[in-house]
């Protein structure tokens, strides 16, 4: 099979041209900008494109299907050329679901933790040397690609996006998947850019909790009043479950959760990861594995890719990375950070970097979201701003939004810097917020000269 990827450099699709090549497909592709870690990996096993650019001349009738990626425009060249030609065109979920078909499929979704309940239902399958397919939007110890795909798994775990699906067709990703067993997380208001009301976004999530096959599982965070009504409105031949946090206790920076068989003390920890623990946990039971098979398992998971990273730590100090951006995971990991060391002083540091959070009227959806830090920071730089065709934001406005007398808004990263650093460290911990790396800031060397 000869396979062409348009925008190859995403996160999914290099992970996905991997996975094919790995399978013993002919995997050429294409992307106008390839950022690490999709430049090294795809160096790795041969597949860098030669020149950055799109090229029509790479699309000929030759190729048995074009796989084109959200990051193209409907009136990409090589795009334009499949469409002629006639090739097969599939965005990524549309050639995940057509491997999976004869799987049963399990599809996490939610608007948070869907990427940390894959990690751990992952985590859990190999631990029980389960064989699964599968995409996750993170890199997980243990795992050398995010997307495994076979001919022999029984099961295909999806980590399953509401983004839109590529440049020419405007689905939702996690409609396209169809699941058997479905789980979500939560809903809160994201992705304005494409569901511009609140209502718009929860329909998103009503339609897939109705994708469910006859006679599946719909499985869902029954803490999230909207996301209950959502599931138990849903279409009669789904069986449903909710579930809510499990009993645990925290003593001396360690969680330990309790089961029926025991205590087990955790490597993550907050709320809203436990939250996440007993989701996965209801998902293993349907494919096989027991509570005490889960839990001896889970006792290990120390999370997925920046998801409360702990980037270096001392007796007295700790810094963490996380990809919180939206309001619910900002307010969420702050919370969580706090809980855990309620000794320490919390800086809390976030970069505004997606669209949603660079627009003046969500802003407002901030607010409150850092009231558990002790030290609130807030950084967005300008021209990202410009690049995404905004109008620009002041430092007041931010400061307004989030409802915080005291919080601290920079605009200039080489000072946000310098000011972290002066800040009396003992008996502290730094929480650095972002799906982004504000500008460049090296987290390791910075979490070095704190605990210095």
């Amino acid at each position: 099979m000869k396979v062409h990827f348009i925008a190859i450099g995403g996160s999914a699709m290099h992970n996905l041209a991997i996975a094919l090549h790995k399978n013993g497909y002919e995997v050429s592709g294409s992307d106008d900008e390839i950022f690490e870690p999709s430049k090294s990996k795809l160096a790795k096993y041969g597949l860098l494109p030669e020149n950055e650019g799109w090229n029509e001349s790479l699309i000929h009738q030759g190729l048995d299907a074009v796989i084109v990626g959200m990051h193209a425009r409907a009136d990409n060249p090589e795009l334009l050329r499949a469409q002629q030609l006639g090739i097969k065109i599939y965005s990524y979920p549309e050639y995940l679901y057509e491997h999976s078909k004869e799987k049963k499929r399990v599809v996490i979704g939610g608007s948070h933790g869907k990427t940390t309940i894959t990690a751990m239902i992952l985590h859990v399958l190999k631990f029980n040397e389960i064989d699964c397919d599968y995409m996750i939007g993170a890199q997980l110890d243990g795992f050398e690609v995010m997307v495994k795909l076979s001919e022999d798994a029984p099961f295909m775990i999806i980590e399953g996006d509401e983004y839109l699906t590529s440049p020419i067709d405007r689905r939702p990703k996690f409609h396209v998947y169809m699941p058997d067993i479905a789980l979500i997380s939560g809903i809160a208001w994201d992705h304005i850019n494409v569901f511009p009301t609140f209502e718009n976004y929860v329909e998103q999530f009503r339609i897939f909790s109705n994708k469910v096959s006859d006679g599946g599982v719909l499985i869902y965070c029954g803490n999230d009043t909207v996301l209950k009504q959502v599931c138990e409105s849903s279409k009669s031949s789904t069986r449903k479950i909710s579930y809510s946090l499990p009993e645990y206790k925290i003593c001396d920076g360690n969680t330990f959760v309790y089961s029926g068989d025991g205590i087990y003390q955790l490597k993550i920890f907050g709320k809203h990861n436990l939250l996440n623990l007993n989701g996965a946990r209801l998902v293993c039971n349907q494919l096989g594995v027991t509570d005490e098979k889960f839990y001896e398992a889970i006792s290990l998971f120390s999370g997925a890719s920046m998801r409360l990273d702990l980037v270096d730590y001392n007796d007295t100090v700790s810094v963490f990375k996380d990809f919180a951006h939206s309001p619910s995971k900002l307010k969420a990991s702050t919370t969580a950070v706090k809980e855990q060391f309620p000794d320490r002083k919390l800086v809390a540091c976030l970069e505004l970097h997606t669209f949603s959070s660079l627009t003046a009227e969500f802003l407002k959806e901030y607010n409150g979201t850092m009231d558990n830090a002790d030290v609130a920071i807030v950084y967005f730089n300008p021209h990202t701003i410009e690049h995404k065709k905004l109008s620009p934001v002041s430092p007041e406005q931010v400061k307004q939004a989030f409802g915080k007398e005291d919080i601290k808004v920079y605009n200039n990263c080489n000072l946000l810097r310098e000011d972290i650093l002066k800040i009396k460290w003992k008996n502290s911990n730094l929480l650095l917020m972002s799906s982004g790396n504000f500008d460049g800031l090296n987290y390791s060397e910075l979490a070095q000269k704190i605990i210095a």
